[in-house]
């Protein structure tokens, strides 16, 4: 019967989709099984904050560079201490790469230290405090007052708020500095004045830390003794987080663990900045003439 035979048809031909697409399906199954069998989550980025002084920079470049070859996504804040500081301790941030302490940003670990972990140092032995040339016939902070009119009664600093502008700020009062005034500059500033008093051998005083590529690009430099204390003893290059990120990245936070940079090494990356390098690039070369420090930090020795 012609109706019945139609009817038959499209049955047959129901049942051949019906089962087509129940190969399709299968084998989208099966094909997910064995390329994919299970979906990764795909981690958030890390979010490092790189304080604006070429050794930080330098610092956290390495480390950034280390991070990426594991495979990991970094994102960057660049931004004066202060405000790093609060990005860490609020969570806006993961850490903070080649901070000073205890000394040197002591006043921003006061204010926000509950707030963040203390991870690592990366490196130990660096220094502030006032530095003169060699040139310059005093060797302590006491003797600068009875000699202020050879300096012009300046102190040459750089950004206002940083820490070691706020150690000099005590020094006024410690010293009893009434016949000085500190200018706030720049880094760069400040060592272009230093550069220049050199070159014309004038006396000049300024605010400067170790490691710095000033001190392997200029002869002559020493930092005056301060017997009160002030700067305080020698310092520490260290990585803070905030404070859960131990538990949210426990495998990143190892890394961070294990990063560390001697200071001659940042210091020849700082000269290569101001050689015209930018930072990424520095630290790109000293990690090409350096590749087992990337093993060693990702843990793969």
């Amino acid at each position: 019967m012609p109706g019945g035979k139609k009817l038959k048809n499209r049955s047959i031909y129901a049942l051949a989709c019906f089962m087509l697409a129940l190969a399709i399906i299968g084998g989208g199954c099966i094909s997910e099984s064995k390329e994919n069998p299970v979906e990764e989550t795909v981690s958030e980025p890390v979010t490092l904050g790189i304080i604006q002084w070429d050794d930080s920079r330098a610092n956290s470049q390495v480390f950034k560079q280390i991070l990426e070859a594991g495979g990991y996504e970094v994102e960057v804040v660049n931004a004066d201490v202060g405000g790093l500081y609060q990005a860490a301790a609020q969570g806006d941030i993961d850490a903070i790469v080649g901070v000073w302490l205890p000394i040197t940003q002591k006043p921003y670990w006061d204010k926000y230290g509950e707030d963040l972990d203390y991870v690592t140092n990366v490196s130990t032995g660096a220094k502030c405090g006032l530095v003169v040339p060699e040139y310059v016939t005093i060797d302590t902070i006491e003797e600068l007052n009875e000699n202020a009119d050879k300096f012009d009664g300046i102190i040459n600093g750089i950004e206002p708020g940083s820490g070691i502008m706020q150690s000099t700020e005590k020094c006024f009062v410690n010293y009893e500095m009434g016949n000085f005034e500190l200018y706030s500059s720049s880094t760069v500033g400040m060592v272009t004045e230093l550069q220049s008093a050199i070159d014309n051998e004038e006396w000049i005083v300024v605010t400067l830390w170790r490691p710095h590529w000033s001190f392997a690009r200029m002869d002559g430099l020493k930092f005056l003794e301060d017997t009160e204390g002030v700067y305080g003893e020698n310092d520490n290059l260290a990585i803070v987080a905030r404070k859960d990120f131990q538990e949210d990245r426990p495998e990143i936070y190892e890394i961070m663990k294990r990063y560390n940079m001697d200071l001659y090494d940042i210091e020849s990356m700082m000269i290569d900045i101001d050689k015209g390098k930018s930072a990424e690039q520095a630290a790109a070369d000293w990690l090409a003439e350096n590749p087992e420090k990337i093993d060693e930090v990702l843990g793969n020795q």
